[in-house]
């Protein structure tokens, strides 16, 4: 199955502090008769590793979307920051590194919070391309702050 993203808004500078010369990237669609708010269920969960820090984000390393009918978006759960464990929200976003060369899209920032087991994953992209090239990015509140969350894709 080949879902699109379309970009939507610009995201200021974003692409240029983690790869220059590219252009900026636009927003991710949620695909019609989606839920913002809800993962699909048959998510596959992972905990990335971080890449590299640039311009007050983390990166994930490189991602790549599975194929899995069963799994149109990519969501975070379990956010919990390492150094102060009450602290579990933080404000991410995905950036899709199109296969076909075009130019990288990123999705709007979002505020994802755990309270506990049972929380709901919290949807960053939906309508995501099959084999799609994607990081997970999180905004820091301080230097060397170290967030742990699970990816589901």
């Amino acid at each position: 199955m080949n879902r699109r993203i379309r970009p939507l808004a610009t995201v200021t500078g974003l692409i240029a502090l983690l790869a220059p010369g590219l252009a900026a990237p636009g927003t991710a669609q949620a695909r019609p008769g989606s839920t913002p708010g809800q993962a699909a269920h048959g998510c596959t969960p992972l905990r990335p590793e971080s890449d590299f820090y640039a311009g007050g984000r983390v990166a994930t390393v490189l991602l790549t979307v599975p194929e899995n009918p069963a799994c149109t978006t990519i969501s975070v759960s379990h956010v919990v920051d390492v150094a102060a464990p009450a602290d579990r929200c933080q404000d991410f976003l995905v950036i899709f590194y199109p296969t076909d060369g075009s130019e990288p899209v990123a999705t709007e920032p979002v505020t994802a919070c755990s309270h506990g087991p049972r929380s709901r994953p919290v949807v960053l992209a939906a309508d995501v391309p099959d084999g799609a090239p994607y990081r997970v990015l999180y905004e820091i509140d301080y230097l060397g702050q170290d967030v742990r969350f699970t990816v589901r894709h």
